[in-house]
């Protein structure tokens, strides 16, 4: 599956976890729901997932931690925030250029409504 339909699929599933949910509470609270959401859709993906990083031979075995990436393309950076500052994109392209990955979503699920709360994110699409 390519990277928009995946992130397509995520974007529902995310939708549907607010509706229920609705703002304010924990970021852990909204990624156990949406790793449950997308376990009901059987869509595949990884949580805490440990990147590497190098600088001129020292290397960090686990630098970052991303919250989750679905099937194994789309990187989600999960975020519960009054507003999405640009450092949240920076840190999302910064997981993006350190695994190789496309598309990233950065998901601020402390917003009336979801969708004004996802941003996207390339590295070279």
């Amino acid at each position: 599956m390519k990277e928009n339909d995946v992130s397509k699929l995520v974007i529902g599933a995310a939708i549907d976890v607010h509706r229920t949910m609705g703002p304010g509470l924990l970021e852990s609270v909204y990624q156990e729901c949406l790793k449950h959401e997308l376990g009901i859709r059987n869509i595949t993906y990884e949580s805490e997932v440990q990147i590497k990083a190098e600088y001129k031979g020292l290397m960090f075995d686990s630098a970052y931690r991303m919250d989750l990436v679905v099937s194994d393309t789309v990187v989600l950076e999960l975020k519960v925030v009054e507003h999405l500052l640009p450092v949240h994109e920076a840190q999302l392209l910064s997981y993006l250029r350190l695994t190789g990955k496309k598309l990233g979503l950065l998901i601020n699920f402390n917003t009336p409504i979801l969708k004004s709360g996802i941003k996207r994110v390339v590295n070279g699409l």
